[in-house]
């Protein structure tokens, strides 16, 4: 899985204060991103791709800020994929299939039954030092 991500040719990296405005400037640098990268923001996969963007930005603003003083976006694609991971600094690592078989309605929840309808792929890779991590998702165009 991670030499795929790795071969996507298109990348962009973007760090922002673990503040409420990190969701929408995360959403907003995603739009500019599909758009220079020729995908059309009324591809079947952008909105839920945005939702779930805009899910995992405010989960590490709510529950990390305070270990993790900013949250980093790397967006990727290639032909047939688009792929995205939100890193902060908070060493809890969400079990992520869980929050589907959980009574959870939000967050995770809806990050998950989004993904996995879309025929896609969520991870949790945890930082070296394990004092934080990524949750990646890759989504099929």
């Amino acid at each position: 899985m991670s030499r795929q991500l790795e071969a996507l040719p298109l990348r962009h990296v973007l760090t922002l204060p673990t503040e409420p405005s990190a969701v929408r400037i995360a959403r907003e640098t995603a739009e500019q991103a599909l758009v220079e990268w020729g995908i059309g923001l009324r591809h079947p996969t952008v909105d839920p791709a945005l939702l779930i963007l805009s899910e995992l930005v405010t989960n590490s603003v709510r529950h990390a800020a305070v270990l993790s003083p900013t949250v980093t976006v790397i967006y990727a694609s290639g032909p047939d994929c688009l792929a995205f991971a939100v890193h902060d600094r908070h060493p809890y690592q969400p079990p992520l299939y869980g929050a589907i078989t959980g009574t959870s309605t939000g967050g995770l929840g809806t990050v998950m039954e989004l993904t996995l309808a879309l025929g896609g792929t969520a991870v949790v890779r945890a930082d070296a030092d394990g004092r934080g991590k990524s949750i990646w998702i890759t989504l099929p165009l």
